[in-house]
């Protein structure tokens, strides 16, 4: 630098002698220079236990009090590694598919800097702080190590029912008046905080455990199950050690935040992020996108060609202000450039092609689509709807599979028919609601049977198993779409009977199914018994539902204790007030096509209402869990209680299971 310009140079005035600036010796070949003037005192080194001279405090570990111990309970901050950094928004630009506040596609998204009211913002964190505080005692995360890093099929799906039975119990307690409400981020929290989640490392490619064509209610659900790790960023990057780091993009969700083009169902044009900071105007972007973070990540993968997961979002056919993802596959990306965009600003887009060979998950949202346009598009139609009008929403009866017209003859009837309904051995009265039946209130009498706690949600979804569910009863006189009429009010979700390729005809449903759900009910004719086959004489009925037969038992509600001054433990056990059996033989609804199966995505729930001293029990069906378009329909059939009681393991009478699940029994009846 001698002789050079700038603020590095020294000035031209100036000389020194450069070997003694450079001759440093090392540290360790210091010896230490003790003060010598006799106007300071002598230096003194104290031993340990002392004595020390005057002025000397003495500290710990040198005769000094002990500090106090940290508390290992408080949570502490640690450095997050590289490859999970994600670097913060600037100046209010808003991320891909999220807002600038931090909030998940939130029905109505507030503009940047403007606050949120300040008393809902303190509640908000005091209720997630008190519930994150008591969700210890109960709660057993049954999570190994090397299942939290790398998981299966079976985590994976025991980690979203429990998140899903936890979002629906913080649901049901939160006040409805409250404006900010989310009990998906609060239940993902204290399951993060608890270590209940799976596939916590990241990786390229499949994620083990999730499958094509798996849907997503939340954002939150698929961070819990490793398949996207941002909870509001379209675009999840991991940084790759090598001889040279290099940021990679592992998956990207388009939700229409951007400007895609995402209706092909095998080619995805993706746009950048960056360049908006506005989140009720998504498309009014005011500066050019710059190449960096998620751009750069997607730059690097072209160049890489690696595998990038994709997740597209759609509106839910259901709720109008709710999106759905689902997990379409494998893409690479193929090319990028930049373009300018409505606002006159540069974006950066990227093509990506889906890679052949994957089960189909898109498309088949794509097909639905175009056969709510019309029926002529639908391949194997026989019957647009084979209710003739009993049901609200009319049911398809489809075959693509051989030349049979359809099932046997039966009767379509809406509603289960009663010979004679159960007499009470009290008097009961309907509620005295005179709108809609309210969560918390003790006043009304439907309520208190409950036992004081409401059954479903705002959105009609059911919050847990019962050993009964208490419905209003048409004497109630309640608005007739009470929440608490859930299963009298008819088909919510568009379903298909079709014919399968080894199982006769089945059932399977339009719509994508949120878990707990209710789908329809068992209806048909009350009998007394059932017909039993013995050598040859007799009749079976194929077409009936027993409730006196042994079913597997499942645990689907949210653990006990884990949500503040939450000690509902309700038993999973039913309890009818007699035994029902239902036959649709000559005459039922869509239930009587559901098949069985050993590891099944429906379950019955026993739901009963009141009127004129008389009850009535319904057999109602709700969503196990998330359930894909098109996915069949099944429940557990169960076994017969003669054969369990007997410990009679011959197959007599018994159908041979042909449902191919990994846990199959291999026959049930």
């Amino acid at each position: 630098m001698e002789g050079g310009s700038g603020n590095n140079s020294a000035p031209p005035s100036t000389t020194f002698d450069k070997s003694k600036v450079l001759d440093v010796k090392p540290l360790r070949t210091l010896v230490p220079v003790f003060p010598s003037s006799p106007q300071t005192p002598p230096f003194v080194c104290a031993p340990p236990s002392g004595p020390f001279p005057t002025g000397f405090t003495p500290f710990y570990p040198f005769n000094g009090p002990q500090p106090n111990p940290p508390d290992l309970n408080q949570q502490t901050h640690t450095p997050a590694p590289l490859r999970s950094f994600r670097a913060p928004l600037s100046n209010g630009e808003v991320s891909r598919d999220g807002n600038a506040d931090g909030s998940i596609d939130a029905p109505t998204k507030r503009p940047v800097g403007r606050p949120r009211s300040t008393s809902s913002q303190k509640k908000a964190k005091k209720d997630l702080d008190v519930a994150l505080s008591v969700a210890n005692t109960k709660f057993v995360v049954g999570i190994s190590f090397s299942q939290k890093q790398d998981g299966d099929r079976e985590v994976v799906n025991s980690v979203r029912m429990r998140f899903d039975a936890l979002r629906r119990r913080l649901s049901r307690l939160e006040d409805p008046k409250e404006s900010v409400s989310r009990a998906d981020l609060k239940a993902g929290k204290i399951l993060m905080k608890k270590g209940a989640r799976t596939n916590a490392r990241k990786r390229v490619g499949v994620v083990p455990g999730v499958e094509i064509g798996d849907i997503f209610f939340f954002r939150i659900e698929m961070l819990l199950v490793g398949l996207h790790a941002q909870s509001m960023a379209g675009i999840d990057c991991m940084v790759v050690r090598g001889e040279i780091e290099d940021l990679l993009a592992v998956s990207i969700v388009s939700s229409g935040g951007y400007d895609d083009e995402a209706e092909d169902k095998d080619v995805l044009i993706y746009s950048g992020h960056g360049g908006n900071v506005n989140s009720n105007k998504k498309d009014k972007q005011i500066a050019d996108q710059k190449l960096e973070r998620g751009n750069l990540a997607m730059e690097r993968s072209l160049h890489r060609n690696n595998e990038v997961r994709v997740i597209r979002g759609m509106k839910d056919s259901i709720s109008a202000t709710a999106k759905v993802y689902v997990y379409d596959g494998l893409y690479r990306i193929q090319e990028s450039w930049v373009e300018k965009g409505k606002s006159g600003c540069n974006i950066f887009k990227y093509k990506l092609l889906r890679l052949p060979g994957q089960p189909s998950a898109f498309a088949v949202w794509k097909s639905i689509q175009q056969w709510r346009e019309g029926f002529s598009s639908r391949v194997g139609l026989i019957l647009p709807d084979l209710t003739s009008g009993a049901e609200s929403i009319p049911v398809s009866l489809v075959n693509d599979v051989d030349e049979e017209k359809g099932p046997a003859y039966f009767t379509y009837v809406a509603t289960v028919k009663y010979i004679k309904p159960f007499k009470l051995m009290e008097p009961s009265y309907g509620c005295n609601c005179r709108s809609a039946c309210a969560p918390g209130d003790l006043n009304c009498s439907c309520n208190r049977k409950n036992g004081g706690d409401f059954p479903y949600t705002a959105n009609g979804v059911l919050v847990s198993r019962r050993p009964l569910v208490h419905e209003c009863g048409p004497t109630c006189p309640c608005i007739p779409n009470c929440k608490n009429r859930v299963s009298q009010t008819g088909l919510k979700v568009r379903l298909e009977v079709f014919k399968t390729k080894d199982r006769g005809w089945g059932l399977r449903s339009w719509d994508p199914i949120r878990a707990g759900t209710f789908i329809c009910e068992y209806s048909g004719e009350v009998i007394e018994k059932v017909k039993t086959r013995q050598d040859g004489e007799g009749e079976d009925d194929d077409y009936v539902f027993d409730t006196t037969r042994v079913y597997e038992p499942f645990k689907w509600n949210c653990e006990p204790g884990i949500v503040e001054e939450d000690n509902n433990d309700t038993t999973e056990e039913y309890n009818i007030p007699s035994p029902l059996i239902i036959s649709a033989k000559n005459a039922g609804n869509v239930a009587r096509f559901m098949n069985h199966s050993c590891n099944p995505n429906v379950f019955w729930q026993p739901v009963a209402y009141e009127q004129n001293n008389e009850s009535y029990v319904r057999i109602a069906f709700f969503a196990l869990r998330h359930i894909p378009p098109m996915t069949e329909l099944t429940y557990d059939y169960g076994t017969t209680c003669t054969d369990e009681a007997d410990g009679n393991n011959a197959l007599h009478g018994k159908k041979k299971c042909l449902c191919g699940s990994p846990r199959c029994r291999g026959h049930f009846g």
